[in-house]
């Protein structure tokens, strides 16, 4: 299986979390802050920021959270996610 196929994969895999910069554009292409998912995940925006910057992961309930509202988020914005998942990081 393709690099960019195991990526999207991991997008459906129940805490598995897709990289960093797909995680911003799944957020940006449904049109939410990181105030509006910190806020729906039950964290403070930092948290989120460093998420999405790959400076720190969330921890095993607030990771459950965040890769369910990120599965929700590809299915509904499936380009977002398969744009980041085949820029080769």
């Amino acid at each position: 299986m393709s690099d960019p196929l195991r990526r999207i994969d991991a997008l459906v895999e129940e805490d598995t979390l897709p990289i960093p910069r797909v995680r911003r554009q799944l957020r940006i292409a449904a049109g939410l802050t990181q105030t509006e998912v910190a806020e729906a995940i039950g964290v403070k925006r930092l948290s989120v920021a460093q998420w999405e910057a790959g400076r720190a992961q969330p921890h095993r309930g607030n990771r459950r959270a965040y890769a369910h509202l990120l599965r929700k988020l590809a299915e509904k914005h499936p380009d977002a996610a398969a744009e980041g998942a085949s820029d080769g990081e």
